[in-house]
């Protein structure tokens, strides 16, 4: 192992695989314990008044985790790209995606606070949340990760895990979305318009102050 670390560390290409290694495993490490942190906190909120169990929750979405980093590790699906200049664009936008993925994401949960739920959740003192990175999509955190599977396929050049992440994780987001949103226009008066102005996973309107 530390022959081949020696090894890496003596190339462009080894620093180059390094540095991507290191980026995607922070990422991924801040992910889950931001997940984890709710969870702990979550154990100490009300008992929800309104209750709607879902196939799609933590769980599910960590076995399609799994299942992306298998087609990623096992190279199925990968692209051959010679081009050196073509495959650093897209090496840089991907990671790129990743992070600011990861940073929405947490930022999100952060904003959402006590409203999380693994499951879906009305709790007693629940609050409708629009602010922040909720003004430029409802769901930045089902957002949030699309990005970041997005953007592992480019990094990887994988296009089993970008059709994975289009016709598997995507529709049981959009699936969940809907349960969560069919809770929260019966609970709030105002959700109905935040839907009209607020697109679900991609922003109608940028130049809407976060």
């Amino acid at each position: 192992m530390l022959k081949n670390l020696q090894i890496l560390l003596n190339s462009p290409i080894g620093l180059l695989e390094l540095f991507i290694v290191f980026v995607i495993g922070s990422c991924v490490f801040i992910l889950f314990v931001s997940i984890l942190i709710n969870f702990v906190e979550s154990y100490s909120y009300n008992k929800p008044k309104k209750e709607k169990k879902s196939i799609v929750e933590t769980g599910t979405m960590t076995l399609f985790f799994f299942l992306f980093y298998a087609l990623i590790r096992l190279k199925v699906g990968v692209l051959a790209i010679n081009n050196i200049s073509i495959r650093l664009f897209f090496i840089v936008l991907g990671l790129f995606m990743i992070v600011a993925g990861c940073y929405v994401n947490v930022r999100g949960r952060l904003v959402l606070g006590k409203n999380w739920a693994n499951q879906i959740k009305i709790y007693d003192g629940h609050t409708m949340v629009n602010v922040d990175v909720f003004c430029l999509v409802r769901h930045p955190l089902y957002a949030s990760l699309m990005m970041m599977f997005y953007g592992a396929t480019l990094v990887y050049f994988n296009y089993a895990a970008f059709l994975a992440n289009t016709f598997i994780f995507i529709p049981f987001m959009y699936y969940r979305a809907k349960q969560e949103e069919e809770l929260l226009e019966n609970q709030f008066d105002d959700y109905a318009n935040y839907k009209k102005e607020t697109g679900m996973f991609f922003p109608k309107d940028l130049n809407r102050k976060v």
